[in-house]
């Protein structure tokens, strides 16, 4: 295991326990990191229902936290840590904020737009290509949704057959 790998598995490591905020909330359970020079600069997870906000996904809210920080809505240098692949709203952000590398865990197929469908990263038209890696922990992070969705599924057919009762 090289040095780098070790590095993105202890901060997806973070991102995933930030992802348990969002499940204890209710919400989807994706948690997110900002790293400059090996410092956790800011960090988030998934409110857009708590927070009655569409745009509260754990990215942006990494990214606000750490622009905060910094007092520079620019983030050069900057990496971010994600528990799954960005959607298109997160993506046009990490670009906005010209973030160096993302390092993502599950992949996306439905919303993904980093590998999964739109490729934004690489597109030519962007000022701004920030360099990706995906796959660092992606059974864990896969898997921490599906238990979330499973559970979820789990308590809709209860209730079903909780009202159902005469």
């Amino acid at each position: 295991m090289t040095e780098q790998t070790q590095i993105d598995e202890c901060f997806m490591q973070q991102a995933l326990a930030l992802a348990e905020h969002a499940a204890d909330a209710g919400e989807v359970p994706v948690g997110a990191v900002v790293v400059l020079d090996g410092e956790v600069i800011g960090e988030g997870w998934n409110r857009p229902i708590s927070g009655h906000d569409p745009c509260a996904h754990a990215e942006i809210m990494a990214l606000r936290e750490a622009a905060a920080r910094v007092e520079n809505y620019r983030l050069p240098g900057a990496e971010l840590y994600v528990t799954i692949e960005p959607c298109t709203m997160c993506a046009g952000a990490i670009v906005h904020a010209r973030i160096a590398r993302v390092v993502f865990g599950a992949t996306e197929p439905k919303a993904g737009a980093v590998i999964s469908n739109a490729h934004i990263f690489d597109q030519p038209w962007l000022n701004h290509w920030p360099e990706y890696t995906g796959g660092v922990l992606a059974e864990q992070c896969s898997e921490r949704i599906s238990a979330f969705f499973r559970e979820r599924r789990e308590q809709k057919r209860r209730a079903r057959a909780a009202s159902a009762q005469p």
